[in-house]
């Protein structure tokens, strides 16, 4: 499910599932970028890049690179929401990031993931520039980073 503020990204909204539960009692890790993905796959569709676009153009977002970070365990049943910020739009580039709230999304995120993505025309295999209706969707969208995204793993 999702909603956002009108004009903004979308929130998306997912309660978890028991089949999501690990050994340890808590959300599995796989499972936590299966609601990323949700998240991604909502941007998508706001931004016009939805299952409609897909079949008519064979064009599609890849991710190509994606770094998450796991900050807090998740309980059964817990409630998520992830917030999406667009952090850059390049003709056929997106990086984005998405923070994972139990709850509202307020205060520190259980997990986030940051992405960089590139439009793919499938046929072609290969890079194509996103429809400037896309590209200006996002654009609107862009915000600043946070201080953490950008950075690889800290050494121990």
């Amino acid at each position: 499910m999702t909603d956002g503020t009108p004009g903004g990204p979308p929130l998306f909204r997912q309660t978890v599932r028991d089949e999501w539960i690990d050994y340890n009692g808590h959300l599995s890790e796989a499972y936590y970028v299966l609601v990323f993905g949700f998240a991604t796959d909502a941007l998508m569709d706001a931004a016009g890049l939805d299952t409609a676009y897909r079949e008519r153009t064979g064009c599609s977002l890849y991710t190509v690179e994606a770094h998450v970070r796991y900050l807090h365990e998740v309980a059964r049943h817990s409630e998520l929401t992830v917030r999406t910020t667009v952090l850059g739009v390049d003709g056929k580039k997106l990086r984005l990031l998405h923070e994972m709230f139990a709850g509202e999304p307020s205060g520190e995120p259980v997990a986030t993931e940051e992405l960089f993505t590139l439009h793919i025309d499938q046929a072609a295999g290969r890079s194509a520039p996103l429809p400037a209706t896309a590209r200006a969707h996002l654009t609107a969208l862009v915000a600043p980073a946070p201080e953490w995204a950008g950075r690889g793993i800290r050494e121990v």
